[in-house]
């Protein structure tokens, strides 16, 4: 289990983590409000509201593991 879709993308089994896009734009807005000088007290807690979960069937058959189909139709992203 991993943190980041891209070690599912490289043969990792499965991830559940933060939409980084998702995240980045967030950063972006962030920093702007730092760049105006916001007073550090008025600067808005991050965190994340979007999450995905990936899942790499192939590595689920190497390993011997039948992944439940209700658990694949949650997946944002199946590789097959």
């Amino acid at each position: 289990m991993f943190g980041v879709r891209d070690n599912v993308a490289a043969g990792g089994l499965m991830s559940y983590g933060t939409y980084l896009p998702d995240l980045y734009r967030k950063q972006g807005a962030y920093i702007a409000l730092v760049l105006k000088e916001t007073n550090a007290a008025d600067l808005p807690v991050l965190q994340p509201t979007r999450f995905e979960l990936v899942i790499n069937l192939k590595t689920a058959k190497a390993l011997g593991l039948e992944i439940p189909a209700t658990l694949l139709a949650r997946a944002d992203e199946v590789i097959e």
